[in-house]
C-alpha cells in the first residue's frame, strides 16, 4: 500500500480498498433511513472529497458540516437516494454505476440510520452547483486534509467517546466526522475501523 494519500484516492485504489471491507448494516427500526455520498473527484493524483456546510437558517442541524445526502424516500433504494441527493444538493448528475462501495451504517441521536456511499465524480467538480436553499459552502477536501487523526473526547452525558475530525480551523463531529474518519481509515490506511459506537456532541442529539 502506497504511503501517498493522493495516490490512494484514485478510483482503482478506492475500489480495491472497499472490496476488502465488509460494511456493517443496522436495522432501521423506528428511525428514518438516509443515505449520504462521499463524493470524490478532481484532477488525477489531486482528487478531492466534497464537504458542505449547511445554511444557518436550516431547521435541522443549521450551520453544521455535512456530506451530501438525506432521507430515503418511500419506494427508493439507498443507492437511488444517494444519487438523487447529489443532484439536488450539488447539481452533480451521477449514475449508480459510479458508486464504488459503501461504509458502515451510522445510527444518529436525531433518529436517522445513515448509509454512506463512496461515489466517483471524476473531473466534474467544476460542475458543482450548490442548492441555494440548503448549502452555504462547498469545500473541496484534499487527500492530505482527509488524512488527519481524529480526536476522541469524553463527555458527562454519555459513556461513549465523542469523535471529532479536525478540518482546517474547525472540528467536524459525528455523524459526518465519524463517516469521514472511517473512510480515511479504510481507504487511505487499509484499517477496518468501526465507528458506529462513537458518540455525537450533545448539540446534535436533536
Amino acid at each position: 500500500m502506497t504511503a501517498d494519500p493522493d495516490l490512494r484516492l484514485e478510483r482503482a485504489e478506492i475500489a480495491a480498498a472497499l472490496q476488502q471491507f465488509r460494511p456493517r448494516r443496522c436495522e432501521v427500526g423506528n428511525t428514518s433511513a438516509a443515505a449520504v455520498a462521499i463524493a470524490i473527484g478532481g484532477r488525477e493524483f489531486d482528487r478531492r472529497m466534497l464537504l458542505t456546510k449547511r445554511l444557518d437558517r436550516m431547521r435541522a442541524h443549521p450551520g453544521q458540516f455535512a456530506l451530501p445526502g438525506g432521507r430515503i424516500d418511500p419506494g427508493e433504494s439507498a443507492e437511488e437516494a444517494c444519487v438523487r441527493e447529489l443532484r439536488e444538493e450539488l447539481g452533480l448528475r451521477v449514475v449508480e454505476s459510479e458508486i464504488i462501495g459503501r461504509l458502515d451504517d451510522y445510527p444518529t441521536r436525531s433518529g436517522y440510520t445513515i448509509t454512506p456511499f463512496v461515489v466517483w465524480v471524476g473531473d466534474r467538480l467544476d460542475m458543482v452547483a450548490p442548492s441555494v436553499g440548503e448549502v452555504d459552502i462547498v469545500f473541496e477536501v484534499a487527500a492530505a486534509e482527509l488524512d488527519t487523526d481524529a480526536r476522541f473526547v469524553a463527555i458527562a452525558e454519555s459513556p461513549r467517546p465523542v469523535v471529532q475530525w479536525p478540518f482546517r480551523d474547525s472540528l467536524v463531529h459525528a455523524p459526518t466526522g465519524a463517516i469521514v474518519h472511517q473512510f480515511r481509515e479504510v481507504v487511505l490506511h487499509g484499517r477496518h475501523t468501526r465507528v458506529a459506537h462513537f458518540e455525537q456532541p450533545v448539540f446534535a442529539w436533536r
